[in-house]
């Protein structure tokens, strides 16, 4: 409980701190960035903690990932300042989103919850669909881990690619194809490896840039608040996909099933994007 709680204040208060440093000025790049850190993370735990728990047992991972806590916290505390106009950034009013903030930020969560709930369904299905095309458990998590270590690199990019030259929907559009590709061509043998390089190289890519939408959503007087509705839509698409998942697996006894509904979840993204588009535009041409 301790460690959810902290999770759920670092999520809000990171995303912030980087909307609020880089409104206006590459903030898809710099989201990628940000959101990058999570898959970085997993690779590193999933090489580093296995070794660290063969030799020494289960309890030094857990110390070994608290201390790494406790030095990103020492870093904010001795290294982050606010950003250059904090006037700006003061919570006046805090709490008091507009109509239209509402709206905004429910696509900027959906897109983003469908995204991570399809991705976890993805790490958490497809080594099973490998497995049933006679690959060993080890060999399958391999070819799977590709798509994670991969997306590292391409959400940077992703995300500069938006901030240089825009076309955000189509960017999303062209991504999330291929991801529903991708995860079609795991159900055929042999192609599993070429599955997960398009997974991470394309698929993946936009993550920062779907991100980025939450900072776009909202005035940077109500952003804390509105960050916290930001991730309590996205926690509860993520605590739901995964029984669905399940649920489907049992259902059909076909672990390719579950992938389908992460296709369904990747697709889901672009209608998202295109109303919080079509929202943002309506609003700007009141004004």
């Amino acid at each position: 409980m301790i460690a959810g709680i902290g999770f759920l204040i670092i999520n809000l208060y990171f995303t912030k701190m980087v909307a609020d440093w880089f409104e206006g000025c590459e903030i898809a790049t710099a989201m990628s960035v940000l959101v990058m850190s999570w898959p970085f993370g997993i690779a590193m735990g999933q090489v580093g903690h296995a070794w660290l728990g063969e030799l020494y047992g289960w309890r030094v991972p857990f110390q070994v990932a608290s201390a790494y806590c406790l030095l990103a916290a020492l870093g904010v505390f001795l290294f982050y300042r606010a950003p250059r106009d904090p006037s700006a950034m003061k919570s006046v009013g805090a709490g008091s989103l507009t109509r239209q903030e509402w709206r905004l930020v429910f696509c900027a969560a959906g897109a983003w919850g469908v995204f991570n709930a399809a991705y976890v369904t993805y790490l958490s299905f497809g080594p099973k669909v490998l497995e049933n095309l006679g690959q060993t458990a080890i060999a399958a998590a391999g070819v799977i881990s590709v798509g994670s270590w991969l997306m590292i690199g391409s959400g940077a990019l992703c995300g500069q690619i938006v901030d240089r030259y825009g076309h955000r929907n189509l960017v999303l559009t062209v991504c999330m194809t291929g991801a529903v590709i991708a995860l079609y061509l795991l159900n055929y043998p042999g192609a599993g490896l070429a599955a997960s390089l398009l997974f991470g190289l394309v698929g993946m890519a936009p993550a920062g840039v779907i991100m980025a939408l939450a900072g776009l959503a909202l005035r940077p007087e109500v952003r804390a608040f509105g960050m916290g509705v930001f991730f309590t839509i996205y926690y509860a698409i993520m605590l739901a996909t995964p029984p669905a998942a399940g649920a489907i697996l049992d259902a059909t006894g076909q672990p390719e099933a579950p992938i389908w509904l992460a296709m369904i979840l990747f697709a889901s993204v672009v209608p998202f994007a295109v109303t919080f588009k079509l929202l943002k535009s309506g609003s700007e041409r009141v004004i």
